[in-house]
């Protein structure tokens, strides 16, 4: 018995209470129906029968009482009387009888009483009113003699019989009933006791099956919790506690064994760290000496390169002409090298400066920056003929000016490779960014609809288009897939735009389906309502906890 486990003893405790509750149930169940029975014969059979006697008992005494009044007056509304009654009698005894179909001692007096009624009215009555019809009171008169009055005395003895049936089918009825109520209550204290009982066995099984074993088990937890891995877990209680320590002293062992490994992964983490304080230092020093090159390129390189751009460009305008074509060619190679180098620098710049400088990230409506853009590509787009339309853009998130570049660079790109054989078409469209698999799949359950937390937008154009093998070259730095003299630029306009892009979190790409032209596509950070109500105050409330 000491061998079983917690669950068996459990569960035998249950199937034996169980037990003894079904066949209490059952029992009580068959009590019920039976207190039912009777209770209903009560207010069914014996409670309208009792009704019905006393009302028999005024039917047959109104027709006594209306034969005698008639054969003292002769008058037939005295009558009327004896008619009602014969007719509630008759009406009464069909209602007894079917009430005593199952009672055949009290349905024989009935029918007893029945045929003594008849008897008096065969005799007695019919006669007595027939004789006043025919001769008047006088004869009528002699027919109701003490004979007569004896005969219905004899339909009373037999109504007061039919009584005593019905007073005694009532008694038993409601001492079954008293007795079922008592045997009700009965099996309902033995249920009370039943119950009562097994929660007490039940605390006393876990008070020392449960209780004291996981007491005494969470005492030897705490040594561990106090960093004491070395405490042995000693196995007690039921098998179901034993086998708990025993998993507990497993990860006892566990633990040590790990922090052993801690311990010496803790002395290479101290020596990373401190190799990584030196990487740092480095990466400072590294971006100290990028900070002095980008102040040099912006300063001390553009002053001497802006004088040889305008020099070299005054000695084109004062000599242009007076120097064989040799020089003059030479003189506008220098010009065009040296105006080249500046914008190389200038790009060069820029690209260096996205993300390093920044005003931080605000609302920004694409719409508005579309139109500055355009406006910005007013001399080359209308030296081209170029039309520039676009979607109704939506608000994102990010940094205005950046935002102003990236949609300069690709219009002007656009513009720039356009077709000669017909005017650029360019055109901004948007649509909310395709999310992942497991996106959908969260939100499949929920009522409210989705939220666009990214934009996908795309710029289309009608050009010379891009090869689908240099989809990834076109946003690599200072590559070019076209020779200088036949498209001016220095190449780095769409790797600014892809550094812009990915500074804001998105990406940029190009679609290798279209094939009427080009068309990049990128992504960037939509507006996200702020949570209202209790929520919002949660998440201030995280943000404020460190």
């Amino acid at each position: 018995m000491s061998a079983w486990s917690l669950r068996t003893r459990i569960t035998v405790l249950c199937a034996a209470v169980g037990l003894a509750l079904g066949l209490l149930a059952v029992a009580g169940l068959t009590v019920a129906v039976t207190n039912r029975n009777q209770i209903d014969r009560l207010l069914t059979e014996t409670g309208p029968l009792r009704t019905d006697v006393e009302r028999l008992r005024a039917a047959l005494v109104d027709q006594e009482s209306a034969v005698r009044g008639y054969v003292v007056s002769g008058d037939e509304a005295d009558l009327e009387p004896y008619r009602l009654g014969v007719a509630e009698e008759a009406r009464l005894v069909r209602d007894m009888e079917r009430l005593l179909i199952d009672e055949p001692a009290a349905l024989g007096r009935l029918r007893a009483l029945r045929q003594e009624a008849e008897g008096w009215r065969r005799d007695i009555a019919e006669p007595a009113i027939q004789a006043v019809r025919s001769g008047g009171p006088q004869p009528g008169q002699r027919l109701v003699d003490p004979s007569a009055r004896q005969r219905f005395e004899a339909v009373r003895a037999a109504l007061g019989q039919l009584q005593g049936s019905v007073v005694q089918l009532r008694a038993e009825a409601a001492g079954t009933a008293r007795g079922t109520g008592n045997a009700l209550l009965a099996l309902l204290a033995t249920a009370v006791v039943v119950v009562l009982g097994a929660g007490i066995a039940l605390q006393i099984l876990l008070s020392r099956m449960v209780i004291g074993p996981v007491t005494a088990l969470a005492q030897q937890v705490r040594h561990l919790g106090q960093g004491d891995y070395e405490h042995r877990i000693a196995l007690v209680g039921p098998p179901e506690v034993a086998l708990l320590g025993r998993d507990i002293d497993v990860v006892r062992r566990r633990i040590a064994s790990d922090l052993a490994e801690v311990r010496r992964a803790r002395i290479a983490l101290e020596d990373a760290n401190r190799q990584l304080e030196l990487q740092a230092e480095e990466l400072l020093r590294s971006n100290r000496d990028l900070e002095q090159f980008a102040y040099v390129a912006s300063h001390d390189l553009q002053e001497p390169l802006r004088k040889v751009a305008s020099f070299c460009q005054l000695l084109q305008r004062r000599y242009a002409g007076q120097l064989d074509d040799k020089a003059d060619q030479y003189i506008a190679f220098a010009v065009s090298g040296a105006q080249r180098m500046q914008r190389l620098i200038n790009d060069l710049l820029s690209f260096s400066r996205i993300g390093r400088m920044t005003s931080g990230f605000t609302d920004v409506d694409l719409n508005r920056l579309a139109e500055e853009a355009v406006s910005q590509l007013d001399a080359t787009r209308e030296g081209s003929g170029a039309e520039v339309t676009w979607d109704e853009l939506p608000v994102v998130r990010g940094e205005e000016q950046l935002l102003l570049r990236l949609l300069t660079n690709l219009v002007g790109n656009s513009v720039k490779f356009a077709r000669q054989d017909q005017p650029a078409r360019i055109h901004l469209s948007v649509s909310p960014a395709v999310r992942s698999a497991e996106a959908e799949t969260a939100e499949a359950g929920a009522t409210d609809p989705p939220q666009v937390t990214e934009w996908e937008l795309a710029c289309t154009d009608n050009g010379i288009g891009i090869a689908p093998e240099f989809a990834d070259k076109v946003f690599v730095i200072f590559q070019r897939l076209h020779p200088r003299d036949a498209y001016p630029g220095t190449g780095i306009g769409l790797a600014i735009a892809k550094k812009i892009v990915e500074y804001h979190g998105g990406r940029i790409w190009l679609d290798t389906s279209y094939r009427d032209g080009a068309r990049i596509r990128f992504t960037l950070p939509a507006v996200v309502p702020e949570p209202a109500g209790p929520q919002a105050g949660e998440a201030q409330l995280e943000e404020a906890v460190p």
